[in-house]
């Protein structure tokens, strides 16, 4: 079922603390690209930013996560829904966005940051009920395992969800269960967007590939076009022709 909570982010200046264009994160080629075209659309289903460290994915994620206006269902359980909140290291981007979304988007949602889950998961054993996540501690299990139980408990609802390198803490096996994950959210109305390095991710069959990069923000046609795949491509052919100007003395 397709269906679009968050139809468009618009760049919408604050007058009170206006930006400064001509500093960071202004100046990274993708957020440029947002204030001259005055925004982006957010397309259906489940939509992957995919791009090198520090071509502005994480920056772009968390702004989004940030404006989107998520508040969840309450469990009654004491559980954080919505996920970790704002670190005072992210950008002021935020502040000069607006979620332009549909009469009924959901208020469901959760934003995914792997570089913040683990204060998370923390303070979520110190604060929640158990029977919130099933009944167990999170942090008495493995960090992927965490990750898996974050998933299973708080991306039921339909909703926008906002998922920052998931595949950080997850093996092989667990990310073709987010794979499946996914497109089980999307068949169900939900919208994903996901910054992320892995391949497997990004091989969900007609998700929106958007590559972030020096050039701003491209949608890529196909999966086979992304600079992600043909490099891993590459390597996994022959990793001797890498390696060799890597760990030869």
């Amino acid at each position: 079922m397709k269906a679009r909570h968050l139809e468009r982010i618009e760049w919408s200046p604050n007058p009170r603390r206006p930006p400064d264009l001509a500093s960071w994160p202004y100046t990274i080629p993708a957020v440029a690209q947002i204030i001259r075209e005055g925004g982006l659309d957010v397309p259906d289903g489940v939509t992957f930013l995919v791009g090198e460290n520090g071509s502005g994915k994480s920056t772009l994620i968390e702004a989004f996560a940030a404006i989107y206006p998520r508040r969840g269902h309450e469990t009654g359980l004491g559980a954080n829904v919505v996920g970790p909140s704002p670190s005072a290291e992210d950008s002021p981007l935020q502040f000069h966005l607006h979620a332009r979304t549909t009469k009924l988007a959901s208020p469901a949602g959760f934003f995914l940051r792997a570089e913040s889950m683990h204060e998370f998961l923390d303070h979520e054993d110190t604060r929640a009920s158990k029977k919130a996540w099933g009944d167990e501690r999170l942090q008495a299990r493995s960090h992927g395992e965490s990750f898996l139980t974050v998933l299973r408990h708080r991306f039921e609802d339909v909703g926008v969800y906002f998922l920052d390198e998931p595949e950080s803490a997850l093996s092989f096996q667990s990310c073709l269960g987010l794979v499946s994950l996914l497109a089980t959210m999307r068949r169900e109305g939900s919208q994903i967007i996901v910054a992320t390095h892995s391949p497997l991710l990004a091989s969900l069959p007609d998700a929106t590939l958007l590559e972030i990069g020096d050039d701003g923000i491209r949608r890529v046609p196909s999966y086979d076009d992304l600079a992600l795949v043909k490099s891993w491509r590459h390597f996994m052919s022959a990793p001797g022709q890498f390696l060799r100007h890597l760990v030869d003395e």
